[in-house]
């Protein structure tokens, strides 16, 4: 089995190889796992030159592309960007992975939905994305073959990269009272529990879209209450606030419902991800050393 893994340096980039690699340890036969796991600054998705000499060398049977610019509110101020890399850039990857034959798997995101629905968006509902960075990202979806995997998530929180949970911690050590907003709605994502049903899907080579979440719906604020909760901390400390009153504003629309209904999975039988608090509490043990 070969596999190329884009973005490997990422919050679930980095994940999706530490469990290839798990796996790959733990087998007996069957032969080796190879994995090309590429960084941005070993691969630049936008470029296709890059993108189709690096397919071509790992030839690899299966694509696992979570490489993309997340920097949500950095993309309303250059547009341009956000679709070179997140749906030209994954062009590249599907013309690529059609030379060789390969399975592509691409992560993507609740930003494709317009946020609001009163209740959690499944697979087959109509995606209005109302940022740039929700348009490039469907862009992407847009790209790929029938054949491929899409793996939808959202408030994705792990150990590498920039994420809610270490902005909690972070904000707890220089200020008595945190402010989280109490009116956006969501299912809270840990990037480990996440890589391990991506891997199964691409491994498996399901094709179709799929919403991969941690179980449960809670809002900014539940969140950052329960992480401080989990530290032993006061949660007491946090106070809700609405969006509107966020200073400063976010040049990015927020959406107010961005739960994920894993609705694909769910009705196909498979086993879903465990529920937020319980993934989150293992997380915030790894981030504070216990």
């Amino acid at each position: 089995m070969r596999i190329l893994v884009t973005g490997a340096a990422g919050q679930v980039g980095s994940e999706v190889v530490a469990e290839l690699e798990r796996r790959a340890a733990e087998r007996v036969r069957g032969g080796r796992w190879y994995i090309a796991a590429t960084t941005r600054a070993q691969l630049d998705v936008s470029s296709r030159d890059s993108v189709l000499a690096a397919v071509a060398s790992a030839e690899p049977q299966v694509i696992i592309h979570p490489a993309a610019w997340t920097a949500v509110d950095a993309c309303e101020a250059d547009p341009d960007r956000a679709f070179r890399i997140n749906a030209l850039g994954t062009r590249h990857v599907a013309e690529a992975a059609r030379l060789v034959g390969a399975h592509v798997c691409y992560l993507s995101t609740d930003y494709v939905f317009d946020g609001r629905s009163e209740r959690p968006y499944n697979e087959w509902d109509e995606p209005a994305p109302t940022s740039v960075y929700g348009r490039s990202k469907l862009g992407g979806e847009r790209e790929l073959d029938r054949s491929a995997t899409i793996v939808r998530t959202a408030w994705v929180n792990g150990r590498q990269g920039p994420n809610m949970a270490k902005t909690v911690l972070r904000l707890a050590q220089q200020s008595e009272t945190l402010r989280f907003v109490d009116d956006q709605r969501g299912s809270p994502t840990v990037a480990s529990d996440l890589a391990a049903k991506v891997v199964d899907l691409a491994l498996s080579r399901r094709p179709g879209t799929y919403h991969v979440t941690n179980q449960g719906e809670t809002t900014w604020y539940g969140f950052a209450r329960e992480v401080l909760r989990i530290a032993g901390a006061d949660p007491g400390r946090v106070e809700p606030i609405a969006t509107a009153d966020l200073v400063p504003s976010r040049p990015a629309r927020r959406s107010a419902c961005s739960v994920l209904d894993n609705a694909a999975l769910r009705l196909a039988g498979d086993e879903l991800l465990p529920r937020w608090e319980e993934s989150l509490a293992r997380l915030v043990s790894e981030l504070l050393g216990d």
